[in-house]
């Protein structure tokens, strides 16, 4: 069967690939592309799992359109840190210790560079609400919260 193609960016790489007119973006970056660090958790956009940036706006990828790439500036996990350098989030959420299962932790990532694009001087309440549309089931959202403090500490001092 015919799919629609589309050329996109992603992580700053110009990609194109066919896909279904139904076939969502999460579906499109893990199964036809290989990208697999956003998760599918809930698939109906309540969890943020599956979070990735499109043009600078913070989205789930499980409620947008493979289709709807056309044209856009995709940002995965996969293109947060340069070779091994990790991001400055990347690494406050190692020494926070603000994961446990993994399956969250790309969204809230994702969503914690999109705020501190945003905002990089966050209080603590910005922060939190920042991240509210990104669910934990286990590691609980203290630590995650001062990892995103202590990585916009470090981002604003480089």
């Amino acid at each position: 069967m015919a799919g629609v193609a589309v050329s996109t960016t992603i992580n700053g790489d110009a990609v194109e690939y066919l896909c279904q007119p139904d076939e969502t973006l999460l579906d499109v970056l893990r199964d036809r592309l290989g990208l697999t660090g956003a998760k599918e958790g809930c698939g109906t956009g309540d969890c943020g799992a599956c979070s990735v940036i499109v043009d600078g706006r913070l989205v789930c990828s499980c409620l947008v359109l493979g289709a709807e790439a056309e044209g856009r500036k995709i940002e995965t996990i996969e293109g947060m840190a340069h070779g091994d350098q990790l991001h400055p989030l990347q690494q406050k959420f190692l020494e926070h210790a603000a994961l446990q299962c993994g399956i969250c932790t790309p969204g809230f990532l994702i969503a914690a560079k999109d705020l501190l694009a945003k905002n990089p001087s966050p209080t603590e309440e910005e922060i939190r609400f920042g991240l509210a549309g990104n669910l934990c089931r286990c590691t609980g959202y203290d630590k995650i919260v001062r990892a995103v403090q202590d990585a916009a500490n470090v981002m604003k001092g480089a």
